[in-house]
């Protein structure tokens, strides 16, 4: 047993097998002595139903994993580049590409038996615009073990809504000293522009991190709270049984107090009894 293959295993079950099937794994892990294995384990969070069905996605259409990593590397670059005329043919690309997986994914996990509706859908999607604008967000996707489904905020705006890029304006048909100082001054804005971009795209990533701890950590707490529910649940049933048994055990011994003095009264009468007689026979004697 290794923390991959049980990821991989765990990850590629249905939403509604995960939880029994981690409690199993981690029991195996921890017979074998692997308190460490167990551990990390134990720490794989549940998908949510876009998160699975992102997963499904995956692993039921491997052949179309390479093909969106290559297309958001492309997307990535002409953006660096400021590559209108390539941006423009990636981006038609990637709506098509996404339109075509989105459809994909919905058949997937209908076959599976969980048809899902248009919100779920639209996570799907975004976590689809995600994967292209980031190359983190990729990699977590192409592993097939989301546990939630990816933000399409982080990205880069103009690819993940579709708009273009901005073109500056056409030189005068005379080149001169003033058409290049305007080329330089529009350069010069799309870089400011490109720098402010990345600056709200990395605050945005540090809000998505934060919110993605802060539900982390969130569940984390209602796992370990509904963990302590059944433990007590388990501890109050147990107690039950014990009190149960414990009212049987003094109802069998009030009942076996109530026999044996039965019996020394009876003992008691004979014993009477037999003394009356030996004082009579005793008597006749004398």
């Amino acid at each position: 047993m290794d923390y991959d293959s049980v990821a991989d295993e765990l990850y590629a079950l249905r939403p509604e097998e995960f939880t029994a099937a981690r409690a199993s794994a981690m029991a195996s892990a921890r017979t074998a002595g692997d308190r460490e294995l167990a551990e990390r384990i134990r720490a794989l969070r549940k998908p949510s139903l876009a998160a699975w069905v992102s997963n499904l996605l995956v692993r039921g259409s491997p052949g179309e994993v390479e093909p969106l990593l290559r297309l958001g590397e492309g997307l990535r670059q002409a953006h660096q580049d400021l590559d209108g005329v390539q941006l423009r043919e990636l981006s038609r690309r990637q709506h098509a590409l996404i339109r075509a997986l989105s459809a994909r994914a919905r058949q997937l996990a209908k076959e599976a038996g969980h048809p899902i509706g248009e919100s779920v859908q639209r996570e799907v999607e975004n976590t689809l615009h995600a994967v292209l604008a980031d190359p983190e967000a990729a990699a977590v996707w192409a592993s097939g073990r989301l546990a939630k489904p990816l933000s399409a905020a982080v990205g880069f705006p103009a690819a993940a809504e579709g708009a273009q890029p901005k073109r500056p304006a056409p030189a005068p048909s005379r080149p001169g000293k003033k058409a290049g100082g305007r080329q330089r001054r529009l350069l010069a804005q799309a870089r400011e522009d490109v720098e402010a971009a990345e600056r709200e795209l990395g605050r945005l990533r540090d809000e998505a991190a934060t919110a993605g701890r802060e539900a982390a950590e969130a569940q984390q707490r209602m796992e370990d709270l509904q963990r302590r529910v059944e433990e007590l649940t388990g501890e109050l049933e147990h107690a039950r049984n014990e009190h149960q048994q414990a009212r049987f055990a003094e109802r069998t011994a009030r009942e076996r107090v109530r026999t044996a003095d039965r019996r020394v009264r009876e003992v008691g009468r004979k014993a009477a009894t037999a003394v009356s007689r030996l004082e009579r026979l005793t008597s006749s004697d004398a």
